[in-house]
């Protein structure tokens, strides 16, 4: 769903192959490598293929933002580290810095996913290299959790206090926030199973997320449904009638009272 990938940290991650000195140029005879050795520092680093800029279009592109980790705020930057083997696949990945669980989950199920790397280079050979990869998760502005306090859960002294039901927005930090009945895992597992890729979009071979807002009402229903990034070719129709049609939420709680709770999440349509 929604995310911004630093790709100048990506390149200095990657590192530059340092420049070709007089001696490098000697022909010179060096000791055969293991192939179990792994390099932290070659001659030639390993790169993705297509580029590092085009891996970084990858991971902007398939990101997909946990729900709980949008719901409680959660932003930063996880780093994977892995293996780029002789063949250019990749292994051994472990997060080295961590953001929360579900970002962790979210970054490590990218890296293991992604395109083939061109091997590292070293001593005139092809060689294991360590690779480590930073992965940024950023809510944009506006996108989040915004509850609607009513009744006994506001202060009298708040200007909302007085307000209809339904009315002006008050931002609160629920003590509950609302969730899917059957959880966020089942939410989306419905979601894909109910979702009818557009045959516009299929036709172009649209893929991407359409970021949905809408609000969870106190007795677990969904209002005021729109998109708030689009993706065009039929998805976002699709995305508006797929949240139309969900099961109830559990509504988010303050203070013990249910209140509304503006969310925002992500459907992905990928072929």
């Amino acid at each position: 769903m929604i995310r911004t990938l630093r790709l100048a940290f990506l390149l200095a991650c990657l590192g530059a192959a340092p420049a070709t000195s007089a001696l490098a140029q000697q022909k010179l005879k060096y000791p055969k490598a293991s192939p179990t050795d792994i390099y932290d520092a070659v001659e030639k680093p390993a790169e993705p293929l297509g580029g590092v800029e085009a891996y970084g279009r990858y991971l902007g592109d398939k990101l997909t933002y946990p729900t709980a980790a949008l719901q409680a705020g959660v932003q930063g930057t996880t780093e994977v580290t892995f293996v780029v083997e002789k063949t250019g696949y990749t292994s051994g990945w472990q997060v080295t810095k961590s953001l929360s669980p579900e970002c962790d989950a979210e970054a490590l199920r990218l890296v293991k996913a992604g395109p083939r790397w061109k091997p590292a280079q070293h001593r005139g050979g092809v060689v294991r290299q360590r690779v480590t990869v930073p992965i940024t998760f950023q809510i944009p502005a506006g996108a989040g959790a915004t509850a609607q306090a009513g009744g006994a859960a506001q202060s009298p002294s708040t200007p909302a206090a007085n307000a209809p039901d339904g009315g002006g927005f008050e931002t609160i930090t629920p003590d509950e926030p609302a969730r899917p009945v059957n959880g966020t895992d089942a939410f989306f597992e419905w979601v894909q199973q109910n979702l009818k890729y557009p045959a516009q979009a299929r036709q172009r071979k649209v893929e991407g997320r359409v970021t949905m807002e809408f609000t969870v009402e106190k007795d677990g229903t969904l209002s005021n449904i729109k998109p708030v990034k689009r993706l065009g070719s039929g998805c976002d129709e699709e995305a508006i009638r797929l949240v139309k049609s969900a099961p109830k939420w559990l509504p988010a709680k303050y203070k013990g009272q249910p209140i509304r709770q503006k969310m925002v999440l992500p459907i992905v349509f990928q072929l």
